[in-house]
């Protein structure tokens, strides 16, 4: 059974950066692909990114893309979301996930059966 640890959210002013991790212990890291999500307050769930079990693909958003940067370090168990020119609208609690049931990367929360416990960004003016 997989289990994820987010760290890294915090406080930062709009235009800056963070680096959210996810780690991850269990099975094996490597066979499964890991995604990204976010939810802010009286909205649902929101999908960030994702990223294939080898690392070799990703995928994003219009409202992230070119701003945020999925990454993994097999080696380490670790997924990694690089956020920069960050807004104010980014302002979410932040959940990594496993789909360990499928190889295949897919958006939906839906589709995600392992999640960490969220960690807070907040985004100021």
């Amino acid at each position: 059974q997989v289990q994820l640890v987010e760290s890294g959210g915090g406080l930062v002013q709009a235009g800056g950066s963070l680096r959210l991790s996810c780690a991850a212990s269990g099975r094996t890291f490597s066979s499964y692909p890991m995604g990204w999500f976010r939810q802010a307050p009286g909205k649902e769930r929101e999908f960030v990114a994702v990223i294939s079990a080898s690392g070799r693909t990703t995928y994003y958003p219009d409202s992230v893309k070119g701003r945020f940067t999925i990454s993994r370090d097999n080696a380490k168990n670790t997924a990694y979301l690089q956020m920069n020119s960050l807004k104010l609208e980014d302002t979410a609690v932040y959940y990594c996930a496993a789909r360990t049931g499928s190889s295949l990367i897919k958006t939906a929360p839906t589709d995600y059966d392992t999640w960490g416990q969220g960690t807070q960004v907040t985004v100021s003016s």
